[in-house]
């Protein structure tokens, strides 16, 4: 007896001094060990939640379940509801990972962390003890999200680049088929580029459309629209839910927003300034419809906008 009491209080201490976060709930989803590492990483500290079910306070700024307490309840089938990654065997002793964006109240600052969970069990299989290993996976998923976020961006403009375009026309015409909804597309290329890019040289040619796109990326006023260069001096907009009508008003704004920056294109025989012509097409898409045959006919709106004089709005509907 005295022997298995020794090895229980090594096992503790052990887990205490452990420089890996852990955690240590009891069958009754009570804390029975908050480590050093745990403290440092939450600035919780082991006495606030020893003997409580508190331990969420470490994590989230109002009680809900942590993936240990999902364990000791066998809730296994609500653990990716509650974590944006998870992987487990559905034999729970070969344990659950997940991982999750924690706001860490106490520690006021938000982590993304990898958790690992598994059940104890006593010679009889009856569960003693879930044990939680936490690590601080913030720079890596920081870095992660912004590799993604290069690889969907232009490296001029800072807009979705053509890439991201083309994924958001195929996603948006399939929603808007699906629910019945009109889908508008914009293109818009800015006029006479060329004679500024030969007359201005290309570094103030780069820096000129860095100024359009800006500009053309605050006249997507709602989460669903995208703004994005097309290619060379083309950008487009995709606007979900929107008329012809919705987007003439947005074609307009961005003709209006470019002409009013009043940037110097003394090669433009339009009015010595640079202006953007825009076209575009509104429309159901129906099973027919493909993401081609939209960009052509915005694209042919957009050849009528400069054959009308440029620095033109003309948007067509799926009817014209």
């Amino acid at each position: 007896m005295k022997k298995h009491s020794s090895e229980h209080q090594f096992a503790i201490r052990l887990m205490e001094h452990l420089v890996v976060p852990t955690f240590v709930l009891d069958p009754q989803g009570k804390v029975l060990i908050w480590n050093k590492a745990c403290e440092r990483l939450t600035n919780v500290m082991a006495c606030e939640v020893i003997g409580t079910r508190d331990h969420w306070r470490a994590f989230y700024e109002e009680p809900r379940v942590c993936l240990a307490d999902l364990v000791r309840e066998g809730r296994m089938d609500a653990i990716e509801q509650h974590y944006s990654a998870a992987s487990f065997k559905k034999d729970v002793y070969d344990g659950v990972r997940a991982e999750n964006w924690c706001v860490m109240p106490c520690a006021e600052k938000r982590l993304y962390l990898a958790i690992n969970c598994g059940p104890i069990f006593d010679d009889d299989g009856n569960m003693i003890a879930i044990v939680e290993t936490l690590r601080d996976m913030t720079e890596q998923k920081r870095a992660e999200q912004a590799l993604q976020s290069l690889a969907h961006k232009d490296g001029l403009t800072g807009l979705a680049n053509r890439r991201s375009f083309d994924i958001s026309l195929e996603a948006d015409i399939l929603h808007a088929r699906r629910e019945n909804e009109p889908l508008s597309l914009l293109l818009c290329d800015v006029d006479h580029f060329k004679g500024y890019n030969d007359g201005y040289g290309h570094q103030q040619g780069d820096e000129c459309l860095k100024r359009i796109a800006e500009t053309i990326g605050k006249q997507a006023y709602r989460a669903s629209d995208l703004a994005a260069r097309y290619g060379g001096e083309e950008f487009a907009m995709i606007i979900p839910n929107s008329d012809s009508e919705g987007a003439k008003r947005v074609g307009e704004r961005i003709r209006q927003s470019i002409y009013d920056l009043n940037l110097e294109h003394k090669y433009n025989p339009g009015g010595q300034r640079v202006t953007i012509s825009v076209g575009g097409i509104s429309l159901v898409p129906d099973e027919k419809c493909e993401a081609a045959q939209i960009i052509e006919r915005a694209d042919q709106a957009l050849y009528r906008a400069k054959q009308q004089g440029r620095n033109q709005v003309c948007v067509d509907t799926a009817s014209d």
